[in-house]
């Protein structure tokens, strides 16, 4: 009934949701797809781009928040994704930083789904992408939104949704630019790192940096994911955005092996496709191939 690779992926997704279960009481509901979350919870899509980072983020008010687009073949995928859920228009936008495979996608998305508000470092890029991505932006008359840390993007009801990093300027690598985006839900805090690397995670407040689950940072380099910032964070969960066979051999073993010797469950999109999380800001349940 199931080839090879589905039954892991169902065996995967078995045990997560028991591992929940045992450490959080009571099983959530879960929306089927296309639909929007139970109310009081908020669901979060690690959508598989390949080689490349993008976030749904559906926050528990009703807002939508979008955080990188992965590359421009990605766009349309991203943007249909988003439409088949019902969702007409974005809250806030985040493009963590310029590279190529977290902003390309956004070009499409932004010139077919409207938004209010876009967050970007203010760091500029030499490519053709990002020049087109700036375009895009400005010819509907928007401005970007500077991301650094301490913006806090939006807060109510037992949620805060605000950036940790960039802390400083001038940094030589364009990695450490990247939007550290934190989204806090009652008891549940997820960290989304875009590409930063050890120098912004050494710069990241501690006292912010504490969270569930960890978005880790450019695909699972060995430049990220420090063991000092695995200890500020001490995650229960690790998602790895990554292409399957992509040609940087992310995932490296170096950062597999400090989140298993930590104890840490890891999800990657280039084994289990999309993957999204569910929560009502006790309870957290992964589901894949959504």
């Amino acid at each position: 009934m199931f080839s090879k690779k589905g039954r892991l992926l169902l065996l995967v997704v078995l045990f997560l949701i028991l591992s929940v279960y045992n450490l959080m009481p009571d099983e959530p509901v879960i929306a089927p797809p296309g639909q929007p979350p139970e109310a009081g919870e908020m669901r979060v899509h690690f959508i598989d781009v390949g080689q490349g980072d993008s976030i749904l983020v559906e926050l528990p008010g009703g807002e939508y928040m979008l955080i990188d687009g992965g590359t421009r073949k990605a766009g349309s995928l991203v943007r249909d994704y988003i439409k088949a859920f019902g969702i007409e228009r974005l809250d806030y936008v985040v493009a963590t930083h310029p590279h190529e495979d977290h902003i390309g996608g956004l070009i499409e998305v932004l010139e077919a789904i409207p938004y209010d508000n876009i967050y970007m470092p203010r760091v500029a890029h030499t490519s053709k992408t990002f020049e087109t991505m700036v375009e895009t932006v400005t010819d509907k008359g928007k401005r970007f939104k500077r991301a650094r840390a301490g913006v806090v993007i939006t807060e109510g009801e037992g949620l805060k949704v605000d950036i940790l990093a960039p802390v400083g300027d001038g940094y030589d690598n364009l990695n450490n630019y990247s939007a550290v985006v934190k989204v806090e839900y009652r008891n549940v805090g997820v960290i989304f790192m875009g590409d930063a690397e050890a120098l912004s995670e050494r710069e990241i407040d501690g006292t912010r940096a504490k969270a569930q689950v960890l978005k880790v940072g450019h695909h699972g380099s060995r430049s990220s994911t420090s063991l000092e910032f695995l200890e500020k964070v001490s995650p229960i969960y690790a998602v790895i955005s990554c292409g399957e066979g992509n040609d940087y051999g992310h995932p490296h073993p170096e950062t597999l092996k400090a989140l298993e010797d930590a104890g840490i469950n890891i999800l990657r999109t280039d084994l289990s496709g999309t993957i999204v999380l569910t929560t009502d800001g006790n309870r957290i349940v992964f589901t894949s191939d959504y």
